[in-house]
């Protein structure tokens, strides 16, 4: 590890003023492909996608080789904050572990990503991820860019008045996005918890206020109830059916399912989580039964037309660093094809965003957030997990070299 943060802060520390990324592929994040480009990067944004010529007067050229070229990827649903004590157990806030020790957990997870090629998160949520987030954003802490809905609201904060109320708090403490538990956990059946008035009333607020919404739903009703309070994205939806995916496309929702990581990573780490609340025998019976209805959950939302379907993975603890196994679950068990699932995570949800102006692309005038891997996506939608260059906001974080 001390050999890999020596690489990175050597990378940082070079000069990035004005650099020529050389590129044999590109993928834009927008279904288009490039070959043989140079990308000139000015600072922090792109300033010109062109074929190959001479170099600009002081760039530095970066000649990326036969790697395939692609933004940085976004996942849009994180917990950054969970991790794995030195009991080897989920921290919980009775463990014993101090807030300096949970800090150090946390920057360990964002480093983890960004060196798997996610240059942006969106992390739902903690009140915690605040200062993880600014420090990442203005004191060099290694990690994506990152917004965060801190604590989420769910049926038990109170009435419409009080969730517009929260809603207005949460604005003020610096929320990006507003998180709503609008159902219970897979592992206690999914059934709908809010209330389609408090769904309305919190919906409704942060929209006046400016703020997109993102709401954890399982079962059919709930997802349908988010839709038509018109929240702004459903996550999970693992007992939707087509008239909820049909509903989402009409209103312009996003949905935002996952795959496998999520459920594959508890039941991995099952010796890490059994026990604590609802993590028992029933909760991962409950999980076991998810995966196949995930993938054809998936299936039946890309046969949609006009549904918006994004790619947030739902890392807990275990999962940071392998963020992009969603995309080859996807594509390898619910037949998504690999250009798809790349514009999902990257120019798509950076429209879910809100920051379809800023990332995921490669295009001028957008931020240099771009990384490379070793192979073919297009061809090998595996070749996600060779990931070996960074670049974020105009700095190189990572560079191993292609793989030989």
């Amino acid at each position: 590890m001390f050999v890999l943060a020596t690489a990175t802060a050597q990378a940082q520390a070079q000069d990035t003023s004005r650099v020529v990324l050389r590129a044999a592929t590109v993928l834009d994040g927008r279904g288009g492909v490039q070959h043989n480009v140079d990308i000139l990067v000015l600072g922090s944004r792109i300033a010109r996608v062109a074929p190959r010529g001479a170099l600009p007067v002081g760039a530095r050229l970066v000649d990326l080789g036969n790697r395939t070229v692609l933004p940085g990827l976004i996942d849009a649903h994180t917990h950054p904050v969970w991790y794995f004590n030195r009991q080897n157990r989920l921290h919980t806030a009775t463990d014993g572990d101090t807030p300096v020790q949970s800090t150090l957990a946390a920057a360990a997870n964002v480093y983890a990503t960004l060196w798997a090629g996610f240059t942006t998160i969106q992390s739902v949520g903690s009140r915690s991820d605040a200062d993880l987030r600014d420090w990442i954003a203005t004191q060099g802490l290694p990690g994506p860019r990152m917004l965060t809905s801190l604590d989420p609201l769910t049926d038990r904060s109170g009435g419409p008045d009080s969730l517009r109320a929260l809603v207005r708090q949460r604005k003020s403490q610096g929320a990006d996005v507003i998180k709503l538990f609008a159902s219970a956990s897979i592992r206690e059946g999914g059934q709908q918890t809010m209330t389609d008035s408090q769904l309305v009333a919190a919906c409704g607020e942060a929209k006046a206020v400016g703020l997109r919404t993102l709401v954890h739903a399982h079962s059919a009703a709930a997802v349908r109830a988010a839709t038509l309070a018109g929240c702004t994205e459903i996550e999970h939806g693992i007992f939707v059916t087509r008239d909820e995916l049909t509903l989402m496309a009409a209103r312009g929702t996003y949905f935002d399912p996952q795959c496998a990581l999520v459920f594959r990573n508890y039941l991995d780490n099952r010796a890490r989580y059994e026990g604590i609340g609802n993590y028992n025998d029933s909760g991962f019976a409950a999980m076991e039964r998810a995966l196949p209805l995930a993938a054809a959950d998936i299936r039946m939302a890309l046969a949609t037309p006009g549904l918006k379907v994004v790619y947030g993975t739902d890392a807990v603890a275990g999962a940071d660093g392998r963020n992009a196994e969603d995309l080859i679950c996807r594509v390898q068990q619910a037949g998504e094809t690999p250009m798809h699932a790349i514009i999902a995570a990257t120019s798509l949800n950076a429209e879910a965003l809100g920051l379809g102006d800023r990332i995921g692309a490669i295009a001028p005038g957008l931020e240099a957030d771009i990384i490379a891997v070793d192979g073919a996506p297009l061809q090998d939608i595996t070749a996600l997990r060779r990931v070996s260059f960074v670049m974020k906001g105009g700095r190189v974080v990572r560079d191993d070299g292609a793989v030989r």
